[in-house]
C-alpha cells in the first residue's frame, strides 16, 4: 500500500499546468552568472513574474559554493547560519519565479515538504525547459 504523503505526491505529478497563456508575465531573459547573482539579490523579495533556468540556478549554484567556503572558514557553523537566514527569503522567492516560468503558482514549491516524491518533483520543474505554451504572454483586453 503507497503511504497517504506519497499518494498525494503522485497525484500532483502527473497533473499538467493550466493551459492557455502564462499568467506570470512575459518571457524571462537569459543572464550570465553574474547577471543572474544580481538579480537574485535586487529581486530578494519579489514573488511576481518569472524566472528563466539560468536565473534559477546560477544563484542556487553561487548559494552553495559559497555555504561551501563558509563551512571551510568556521566549522562551528554561525557564519553559515547568517547566510543561510540571509538567504533563505530570495531563495524562495527565485523558486516562486521558477515555477511561474511553468505557469504553476509558486505555493507549488511547498510540494517538496512530502519527500522524497514531492521533492523529486518540485527539481523536475525547476528543471524543465518553458514550452511555447508556457511562453505566451497572457493578453488582458
Amino acid at each position: 500500500m503507497i503511504p497517504p504523503p506519497i499518494g498525494v505526491a503522485l497525484i500532483f505529478v502527473f497533473r499538467k499546468p493550466p493551459g492557455g497563456p502564462n499568467r506570470f508575465g512575459g518571457l524571462p531573459q537569459a543572464m550570465g552568472f553574474g547577471q543572474a547573482i544580481g538579480s537574485y539579490f535586487e529581486n530578494y523579495v519579489n514573488f511576481s513574474g518569472r524566472a528563466g533556468r539560468s536565473e534559477f540556478w546560477y544563484p542556487t549554484l553561487f548559494v552553495f559554493l559559497v555555504a561551501i567556503v563558509l563551512y571551510v572558514v568556521d566549522r562551528s557553523g554561525t557564519l553559515n547560519l547568517i547566510w543561510w537566514l540571509a538567504t533563505f527569503l530570495p531563495s524562495i522567492a527565485m523558486a516562486a519565479r521558477r515555477l511561474h516560468d511553468s505557469n504553476r503558482s509558486g505555493w507549488w514549491q511547498l510540494l517538496a515538504l512530502l519527500f522524497p516524491i514531492g521533492s523529486v518533483v518540485v527539481l523536475a520543474w525547476y528543471c524543465r525547459a518553458s514550452t511555447v505554451e508556457d511562453s505566451r504572454e497572457a493578453v488582458f483586453a
